[in-house]
């Protein structure tokens, strides 16, 4: 009898501490966005100033933006917040075969963004030295294009990492800290896509 409680009390202990390690972990990677929101917020404000303030804003020759294929990116990126989404509650359902396929499907969808951004960039008119608005323009997307690799690189990890037997029997934490990652992308690509494509 000794014995068992010894080993409950122990097994307790233990989801304890790796709930509490979760939870500083999650605790490090929110600051860790919330640096990166710093950074995105500098470039938007200085997106704004630049834009209000420069003379012929739009280098010569370019009256505008091409905003359709831009917004059917932008459906397409911020659906796939829903997706990974999916995921995450097939995962805490422990039907791995739905998470992979709704993760499979995240990936897919934000590859199609980056293909759909390399298009538009290999499309412009204008390069990376045309104006303060070349410059800017390919500084935000690129930067935020980055993070959508990097979101992707993520979810291939936790991807692979589904394939080892009883990896996520003890926690979640790769995969909730992934999910956030992409919800940050999509936000931080809705504030970009009406600096650049609406507010025109």
């Amino acid at each position: 009898m000794d014995t068992y409680i010894n080993s409950h009390e122990l097994h307790h202990t233990a989801a304890e501490h790796t709930h509490d390690e979760e939870g500083n972990k999650m605790f490090g990677f929110i600051v860790f966005l919330l640096s990166e929101s710093v950074i995105f917020l500098s470039f938007f404000a200085g997106y704004a100033i630049y834009k209000t303030t420069t003379p012929n804003w739009l280098p010569a020759g370019v009256s505008g933006l091409e905003v359709k294929e831009p917004t059917i990116n932008t459906v397409i990126l911020v659906a796939s917040s829903f997706v990974i989404y999916l995921a995450e509650r097939a995962l805490q359902r422990h039907d791995l075969v739905k998470f992979r396929l709704f993760l499979l499907t995240t990936m897919a969808m934000g590859t199609y963004f980056l293909v759909g951004q390399a298009i538009e960039w290999n499309s412009l008119a204008f390069g990376f030295t045309s104006g303060v608005f070349g410059g800017t323009f390919y500084l935000l997307t690129g930067f935020h294009g980055l993070h959508v690799f990097t979101g992707i690189l993520l979810q291939s990890i936790i991807l692979v990492r589904s394939f080892i037997p009883g990896n996520y029997d003890t926690g979640h934490f790769g995969v909730n800290a992934t999910s956030l990652f992409w919800h940050f992308v999509d936000v931080i690509w809705i504030i970009l896509f009406i600096l650049i494509y609406v507010w025109q």
